[in-house]
């Protein structure tokens, strides 16, 4: 049997508190690099470059909570907060998108 840690329990191939900690952290500042989206201008479609992204709603102090966004395999997705639809093109870079108003370079 491994040891108990609150809810987990560490075994071979598992990892301990102090390395889900460390992953946490890592993947907070991953996220905060991913290119940020809004839909001010009201379009029914927004075009970007990347599947994975962050999506403000507005621009700030109207913002709603910056929610992060993976498209997978998809082409599109929307967001559940301001049901803005994003596509997937791939023509445009990582932090472009069509309008290009549409993209926001303000880091978290």
């Amino acid at each position: 049997m491994g040891t108990f840690y609150g809810n987990r329990t560490t075994r071979k191939g598992r990892r301990s508190p102090g390395a889900d900690r460390a992953l946490a952290r890592r993947r907070a500042l991953q996220m905060e690099s991913y290119p940020k989206f809004h839909n001010e201008v009201g379009v029914s479609i927004v075009r970007i470059g990347c599947r994975e992204f962050k999506c403000i709603g507005d621009k700030p102090p109207q913002d709603h909570p910056h929610i992060y966004l993976n498209m997978g395999d998809a082409s599109e997705i929307g967001c559940p907060y301001c049901s803005t639809l994003f596509r997937f093109d791939p023509s445009l870079g990582a932090h472009e998108a069509d309008p290009a108003d549409c993209a926001y370079g303000d880091m978290d």
